[in-house]
Formats: structure tokens, C-alpha cells, sequence
């Protein structure tokens, strides 16, 4: 056996593990750099604890890793309720921002189940999902894996945290593309969510109805799913100002700021006017690392959690962030390469499941900090603050090495 092989058998992915401890390296860097400020911040040596969850997160990672795979499926069932029972609790016990109930204050720590609610959605979707044979010919048949992600999706509705939401449809959309299901079949099942963000215009709703309509009938599927999803769809436009009337202050002063930012600069716009402002200052190669001004003077919110891209920009410059992200991109290069050599479809199904989690992180946290997305409160991988988070994505880099190893 070569000694590449042999690695490769303790360890898993070597190249992606190195990538994963400098990402967390450079990530801690980041955290130290936000909380170097000219005014008192609650950034100020929150770096210490980031470390601290990072040695939690790395011993979470050297057990997860040595439990084999036929071991995971196994215990996915039970993984899946101890995760709703933590769902439930949290929404009786919890604490939040704004009336919102998403952690469990653990003393001097505090615990974000939905975080790992979402490792043991993966875990029993890919159970679910995978052996079936012939991928699923009608919507009828994908009643089990909508049913795994639905039942934690409204738990962390109700929280209400509509970014981990997100994240729930797209494990769900994940896992059915890696396990076969035709693009139409996808695009009809996520029509409803499609309708409900369009439904604050009956205009943009009813040009959205017609082409649904015309793309029903141009792919005919059964009559009476094509009916049930046109009333699915019906059903989610109506529902959108009553949700909308149901979310928080601050949910709904998101939004509207992504609408349009300049409308309260001072106010619920101030986040993402003074994260373009950090980004854009930045320019070639940044002002230097610990010395953004936007950062020093403490304009910029949330800036060792949501808004530590906008650091990254002012600091480093576009240099800079072409580099995390060209690091990050090759970090999930190799976790689609790890999913294609995955040595059973379960395997295969958990590590693409993680893929689509973290991209969507990536896509969604970088898209808000420059007025591209909205601000919904999903970090960045390995850069962000955060101990739950932290925690669960090194567990799910430990259910990727595992599957590297056995492949």
C-alpha cells in the first residue's frame, strides 16, 4: 500500500482536512482582527472563546471521524428525534434577538440546536433516500424525504429562523438531485416557496401562476398532481402577508432593506450601508489587516459574525477576498470529489447534502454583505463566530473524512 493510500485510510481527505485548519486558522485571525476597535464592542477578545470552540470542534471531529459509516446510518433514526426534541425545547426554554427563541443558554455558553438539527436531517434523509432503486417518477412518491425535512423546517419556523430554514430546503433539494429525481420534478416541489416570496405583488404573482401553468402543461404530469400543485401554490401566495404580518420587527426591516437600502440608512439600513461602505473602501489590496476604520469605530455590525466578509474586504482588500474565496471554492471542490468516490450511495448522499449546506452559506452570507441577498443571519464556514456552528461543521467535515476513508 502507497503511503498516499495509507493516509488516506486513516484520515480521509488529507488535502481537505489541511484546507479546513487553515480556513479555521484564517477564520480565528479574522474574529481577532474584528475585535481590535477603538470603542467598546461585544467583538472585543471574543476570539478566546472562538478558539475554545474551535478545541471543542476538533475533538467533536477525532471521534465523529472513527465512527463508521454502516454506524452513522444506524443511528440516524435516533439522531433525528434527539434532534426535535432539542427543536422543542428550544421553543419553550429559548433565547434570542428580537423575541425570537434559537438558543439554549448553557450557562456560560449558549446552544443553537438548529445547527445540528440540520446534520441529523442529512443523516436520516440520506437513509431515507438511498436504496431506492429507480429515482421517484411522481411527487406523490417523495412524500418520505419531504416529510424528514418538513417536520424540523416548521420547528425552526416557529423559532422563527428563516435563514436555517432555507438551509432545510436546500438539504432537501440536495439530496433528491444527488439521488436522481428529474430538474421538473424538482422545480415543481419548490413552486410553493417560489409563490410564497412572490405573493407580496398579485401582478409578478399571476405572471408567476401562468408560467407555471405553461410549464404544467408543456411537461404533463398526472392531472391530479399537476392540480395539487397549482393549489400548493395558490395556497403559499395567500399565506404571504398573513406570514409576513407574523414575522419579527427586525425579519421584516430585513427585507424591506434588501428591497431598498437607502430608504433608512441611519436606521434598519445601517447594516448594509456600512458593509458596502467597509467593502468598497478596501479597494485593491485593503487598508491594512487590523486597521479598518469602518471596523475600528464600530459602524459595522455584527462584525465578527455576519458581516466578517465586510472585514475580510476592508482589511485585506479585493487581494484578500479573492483568496478566501478561492479557498473556500476549493474546499468544496473537494467535498463534490469526496461525494462522487463515496463508497455507497448514503455516503454520497451525506457529503453532497454538506455541499449544499455550506454553498449555501457561502452564497447567501457573501450576497448580503454587498446587497445581493438578504440579510438573513447565516455565517460564513469557518470565518464567522460561532460555536454551534463551528462545532457542527467541523462534525459534518468528520462525516466527510469518514466516507473519504472507506471509499
Amino acid at each position: 500500500m502507497s503511503e498516499g493510500a495509507r493516509w488516506r485510510e486513516q484520515v480521509g481527505d488529507v488535502q481537505l482536512l489541511g484546507l479546513a485548519l487553515l480556513l479555521s486558522a484564517l477564520g480565528l485571525a479574522m474574529i481577532f482582527s474584528a475585535g481590535q476597535v477603538d470603542v467598546p464592542s461585544v467583538a472585543t477578545g471574543i476570539w478566546r472563546r472562538q478558539l475554545l470552540w474551535l478545541a471543542i470542534a476538533l475533538a467533536g471531529f477525532v471521534v465523529v471521524s472513527r465512527v463508521p459509516l454502516r454506524w452513522l446510518e444506524w443511528a440516524a433514526p435516533g439522531a433525528y428525534v434527539a434532534a426535535l426534541a432539542l427543536l422543542g425545547i428550544v421553543l419553550v426554554v429559548g433565547t434570542g434577538p428580537g423575541g425570537t427563541r434559537s438558543w439554549i443558554n448553557l450557562g456560560p455558553a449558549r446552544l443553537q440546536p438548529a445547527e445540528f438539527a440540520k446534520l441529523a436531517t442529512i443523516l436520516l434523509l440520506a437513509r431515507t433516500v438511498s436504496g431506492n432503486g429507480t429515482p421517484a417518477g411522481r411527487l406523490i412518491e417523495l412524500w418520505k424525504p419531504v416529510l424528514v425535512v418538513l417536520v424540523p423546517m416548521v420547528l425552526v419556523l416557529a423559532q422563527p429562523d428563516l435563514g436555517s430554514a432555507i438551509i432545510f430546503g436546500v438539504i432537501l433539494i440536495a439530496a433528491l438531485y444527488w439521488a436522481g429525481v428529474p430538474l421538473a420534478m424538482l422545480f415543481l416541489l419548490v413552486s410553493p416557496g417560489v409563490s410564497l416570496l412572490l405573493g407580496f405583488s398579485a401582478v409578478v404573482w399571476g405572471v408567476w401562476i401562468v408560467v407555471l401553468a405553461a410549464f404544467l402543461y408543456v411537461h404533463r404530469p398526472y392531472l391530479s398532481e399537476s392540480l395539487a400543485v397549482l393549489a400548493a401554490n395558490v395556497a403559499t401566495g395567500a399565506l404571504t402577508l398573513p406570514l409576513w404580518s407574523r414575522l419579527e420587527p427586525y425579519q421584516q426591516d430585513r427585507l424591506l432593506v434588501f428591497l431598498n437600502p437607502d430608504a433608512d440608512p441611519r436606521g434598519s439600513g445601517w447594516h448594509l450601508v456600512q458593509s458596502k461602505v467597509a467593502i468598497g473602501s478596501g479597494g485593491l489590496l485593503g487598508q491594512g489587516y487590523l486597521h479598518g476604520p469602518q471596523k475600528r469605530l464600530a459602524f459595522l455590525p455584527e462584525q465578527h459574525t455576519d458581516f466578517i466578509f465586510s472585514v475580510v474586504g476592508e482589511e485585506l482588500g479585493f487581494i484578500g477576498v479573492v483568496v478566501f474565496l478561492a479557498l473556500l471554492g476549493w474546499f468544496l471542490g473537494r467535498i463534490l470529489a469526496d461525494a462522487r468516490d463515496a463508497p455507497s450511495e448514503f455516503g454520497g448522499t451525506v457529503v453532497f447534502c454538506l455541499f449544499g449546506v455550506w454553498f449555501a452559506h457561502l452564497v447567501i452570507n457573501v450576497g448580503m454583505t454587498v446587497g445581493l441577498m438578504p440579510i438573513t443571519g447565516l455565517p460564513l464556514p469557518f470565518l464567522s463566530y460561532g460555536g454551534s456552528f463551528l462545532v457542527s461543521v467541523w462534525a459534518g467535515l468528520a462525516m466527510v473524512e469518514r466516507v473519504a476513508a472507506e471509499s
